[in-house]
């Protein structure tokens, strides 16, 4: 970054990977953080990085992305120049003791992370395949242990260990070492990309936003966070059915505008005047496929039904795999929605044979669920339209649609692989309108087009 058309360079791929990793930049957006290169000390790093992130930055989910590709494309330092935060011959004991030292302080501190750096210099790279060296946190980590130094700092820290003191100590000396874990992944990181290519490391190393992570690969953590979208996207999903209800119903006659009307055409009411309907809170029926080629699509799925029960007048919610039962009281006011999770898999009875057929479902559903479905209802089907080559039964889902005042399908598999080996997805689609909903992006969309 010497020269103007280096820095012009990284700052064009920085910004392309950004976009390669889900974050939504524009080409104005990216204008403007160039544009704000021109007002800033670019020897400052850490400005440099506020002032990508007040121009690129949309959503708080977005900035760890964008934190770790700005830690690739402008590093703290480069090889050779890492500095000497420690002598090279100290001993293992002495290295411990000095990261003690660090982890009971402020992990802002410089000497923090110069300390991670050397570290992995001395202890990172490692034998990958014969012939052939990389750069890895494990052997950084289990060398120095930060783990098992947490005694000996709450010693030091603590005049009497135990109550609220201990609990604050404890806090920070977590922080800082997660601090330390993640100092030292950067910098492995850095040393890769610099032996093999930004690009190649960013690809691996970003995952992408939390509201574009595929529901079929969510990890534990990742559904964690996801609950918290799912709140908003039910009252959303609620306004818009509502709106879609009311679309071409007129309320009742509002007979004192009416008469006020009419006092310009002596008293003629050429103009009636009508109120506006009452909002309505629909009904919904939530059908979710349950196996585990669907668990995690399932989970957050159910997550959603769990929230949308209170926006809707009444929900009812069926889960299967193939065969179909109620688990709407699961979902009782009051309880854990993580318990009702667990319990369904134990109580409900959606197995046979553990084999999905949707067509056993229909048909079952509306055998033993016949009032389910209404002329006010919403049917929201959730699945991968895999069927195990059995019966699709098009007929009576074609009869549970046209009794329901509004059927949609949501399926998690991505648009290309419809259709391929079991799927019935277009055979289904051609019945109830399918949407591909792999994450909440696409839900969220799904939301919008029904206004």
């Amino acid at each position: 970054m010497t020269t103007q058309a280096s820095l012009v360079d990284r700052h064009v791929g920085f910004v392309h990977a950004l976009r390669e990793a889900g974050l939504p930049v524009s080409p104005a957006e990216g204008l403007d953080a160039a544009h704000a290169l021109m007002v800033i000390d670019l020897a400052e790093r850490e400005t440099l990085r506020e002032a990508y992130a007040a121009t690129l930055v949309k959503r708080p989910a977005h900035r760890p992305g964008f934190d770790l590709l700005f830690d690739l494309w402008f590093p703290p330092v480069i090889s050779g120049a890492e500095g000497t935060a420690v002598a090279e011959d100290a001993e293992l004991p002495e290295l411990r003791e000095r990261l003690a030292e660090l982890l009971m302080g402020d992990p802002a501190d410089p000497a923090f992370r110069e300390f991670a750096r050397a570290m992995v210099g001395r202890f990172g790279q490692v034998q990958a395949a014969p012939g052939r060296q990389s750069w890895f946190s494990f052997p950084v980590l289990r060398a120095l242990s930060p783990e098992t130094l947490v005694a000996r700092m709450l010693n030091a820290m603590l005049d009497e260990r135990g109550g609220l003191p201990e609990k604050v100590a404890r806090r920070h000396i977590s922080r800082t070492v997660e601090a330390f874990t993640e100092a030292v992944a950067s910098d492995v990181r850095r040393r890769i990309a610099e032996e093999s290519g930004i690009e190649k490391i960013a690809r691996s190393a970003v995952r992408p936003p939390i509201d574009q992570v595929d529901f079929l690969r969510a990890t534990k953590e990742e559904l964690a966070r996801l609950r918290r979208e799912v709140y908003p996207l039910a009252r959303r999903l609620a306004t818009r059915l509502s709106i879609r209800q009311k679309r071409g119903r007129r309320g009742r006659l509002d007979f004192r505008r009416t008469v006020r009307a009419s006092l310009s055409t002596g008293g003629v009411p050429l103009t009636t005047h009508m109120r506006p309907p009452r909002p309505h809170r629909p009904e919904l029926v939530v059908l979710c496929d349950a196996s585990d080629s669907v668990s995690t699509f399932s989970h957050f799925t159910l997550l959603l039904t769990f929230a949308l029960r209170e926006q809707f007048t009444k929900v009812r919610a069926f889960a299967f795999v193939d065969t179909v039962d109620e688990i709407t009281d699961l979902f009782a006011p009051g309880a854990d929605v993580l318990d009702a999770i667990a319990r369904l898999t134990e109580e409900a009875d959606i197995v046979r044979f553990g084999r999905t057929d949707y067509g056993h479902v229909f048909e079952r559903f509306a055998e033993r669920f016949p009032d389910a479905v209404g002329p006010r209802t919403s049917l929201l089907i959730l699945g991968d339209a895999r069927s195990n080559y059995q019966v699709p039964a098009l007929g009576t889902l074609k009869r549970l649609a046209g009794q329901a005042r509004h059927a949609y399908w949501l399926n998690p598999e991505p648009r290309a692989q419809w259709d391929t080996g079991d799927s019935l997805a277009t055979s289904y689609g051609s019945v109830v309108p399918m949407h591909e909903c792999r994450n909440v992006v696409q839900l969220a969309a799904f939301v919008e087009t029904l206004a």
